[in-house]
This record gives C-alpha cells, structure tokens and sequence, in this order.
C-alpha cells in the first residue's frame, strides 16, 4: 500500500461554477480520487416572469428585479446560480400560483433540481471518467430525498451514502443526515436515530482493512463543527462586539469516531468551520464553504496505510 491522495470539498448548495471547478479539482491537484460531501442542490427558487411590457420581473432578496433584455435576464441568472439558488422563467400566472400554495412551489422546485442534478451526473461522468478519476458523491441534509435518486443513476461517479465503498486501499464509510437544524431541513434525523444509522454502517466494514468516514455533520465539540450561536429570531449572538461561537455538531457522529478510530473523517455543514483536528488517533477534517461567492473551498489528503502524512486546504 503506497501514498493515496484525494481531494475532498462540500456544501456547494447548487452553485454550478463550484461545482464545475470540483470536476477540474481532480486534474489539477494530481490526486487519487476526488469526494464531493453532501448539501449538493441549492436552496431556493427565484421565479422569472415576463410582464405586459416584455420585460422580465422578479424579486431577490426582497427587492424587485427588472431585466429589459436578454443580456440583463442572462447576467441576473448567472449571479443566482452564483449564490446556490436556480432561476426560473414562468408566467405571471404561475407565480401567482406559487405564491398562493406551497404544493406548485414544490412541484416546479423539485423539477428545476431533477433537470440540474441530472446535468451535473452527466458532466461528471464524462469528465471524469476521461481524466480517470473515481468520485463518491452523497447528499446532505439540505437537499431532497430526490437527489439521491438522481445520483444512484450516475454511471462513472458513485452514490455513497449508506454504502461502504472501496476508495484505493480504504473502505469510505458515507452518511449525509444531519442532527436538527433551526433551519428545519428535509433530511434531519435524532442523534438516537444517527447512532442507529452509523452502527449499522459500522458492521459492515471490513476488519483490518483502514477506514475513512465521510459524514455530512461534524462530531461535537471539535474544531469542525464551531458555529455562531444564534438568537430566537435567527440572529446571530455577540458578546462584548463579537459574535458567540459554539459546538453544534452531533454527539452519535463524535462517539462513531471514537469507537471505530479511522484514519480520517471527512465532514461539512457547518461553512464557517474550516479547520483540522484530531479525536484519539483520528483526523477530523471540515474543508468549510463559500460557494456564494463562486469560490470551492476543498482539502487535499495525502494517506499512508492508516496515517495522514499531510493535508493542505485550497480555495478555487
């Protein structure tokens, strides 16, 4: 078993241009084998409507939006998808609709994420199987039940979660849930219901064979899962002018990693937590996030046996 390299990035929450640099991070950096974590679809849709006039209307952020040309319509979507959401072109009439009952939001939500998600399989197949490159993707807490039926019907990269898959000489033990958010999001479980999971996964794993672990949510109180403590409105807490920082991350996950010890354990969800650190023997790794700004942040891993020779984080 010689040195195995891989590049591991997560939270792109939709954005195609961090997505489009992670199918290029593979060749650029030399590695091994590239893992893309969970939290894959964006979060939102903007609906697009033409007025009476021809113009195209829509509201961000709370404030209208009016696009005269084609050029202008073209450039505001490329700044949505920049910030992880998907634009969508409709009619005043289904905005209307949309606005009235949450079932057509979801219905045409659900279309616009199947139609991206299906895009994005075939990019990376072609992509990287040409470069030769394996890819273990998962979804995350955030996205639909449906992406990961999306990316089961991939043909080159592999739909990991809830699966032990063979990475070079490693078993990849993968699982995307996270523990409750404020946010409320679509694949949260109980940490009783996470112990439940990863103990499962955990019996499946080979004996003697060295083990990474990629799970969305960080284990508690570690450099990977500090997050600003927010207030019952949603605000964020300060004291004495800077903000309250807390460990927010799963008690299940934390107590996997320490009875199983692999060698290292990739996580996200938590954007501000970029950082390395260690549990027992365990590397304990969150690249962190910022793809609203278009920008991928990822980790490159150098592996030896059941030992991290070294690790550098990269932005790009």
């Amino acid at each position: 078993m010689g040195r195995f390299t891989i590049y591991f990035a997560t939270d792109i929450h939709g954005s195609e241009q961090c997505f489009r640099k992670f199918l290029n991070a593979g060749k650029f950096y030399g590695v091994d084998a590239v893992i893309l974590g969970g939290d894959i679809a964006g979060k939102a849709l903007i609906p697009i409507a033409r007025g009476a006039g021809g113009a195209w209307e829509a509201t961000f952020f709370g404030k209208p939006i009016r696009m005269e040309s084609e050029e202008e319509l073209e450039e505001f979507e490329r700044r949505i998808r920049t910030q992880g959401f998907y634009p969508y072109r409709t009619t005043p009439d289904e905005v209307e609709e949309i606005a009235k009952h949450g079932e057509a939001l979801d219905r045409a939500f659900e279309r616009v994420i199947g139609r991206s998600v299906e895009e994005w399989v075939a990019m990376a197949d072609e992509k990287l199987r040409a470069a030769g490159i394996p890819c273990l993707v998962m979804p995350g807490n955030d996205d639909p039940p449906m992406v990961k039926r999306y990316l089961a019907d991939a043909s080159w990269l592999t739909q990991a979660e809830d699966q032990i898959e063979e990475l070079g000489p490693y078993q990849v033990l993968s699982l995307g849930y996270s523990t409750p958010t404020p946010w409320d999001s679509p694949r949260e479980i109980t940490e009783d219901e996470m112990r439940v999971k990863l103990k499962g996964l955990i019996a499946r794993l080979e004996p003697g064979k060295p083990v990474i672990f990629n799970l969305h949510n960080p284990p508690y109180d570690t450099r990977t899962d500090r997050a600003y403590k927010l207030t019952s409105d949603m605000r964020i807490q300060t004291a004495g002018g800077e903000p309250v920082v807390v460990p927010v991350g799963s008690v299940a996950v934390r107590e996997a990693i320490e009875e199983v010890q692999p060698v290292l354990s990739l996580h996200g969800h938590i954007h501000e937590a970029r950082a390395m650190g260690t549990l027992g023997r365990t590397q304990v790794c969150n690249p962190g996030s910022l793809y609203t700004e278009g920008a991928l942040q990822g980790v490159m891993v150098a592996l030896d046996k059941d030992e991290v020779k070294l690790h550098k984080f990269v932005t790009g």
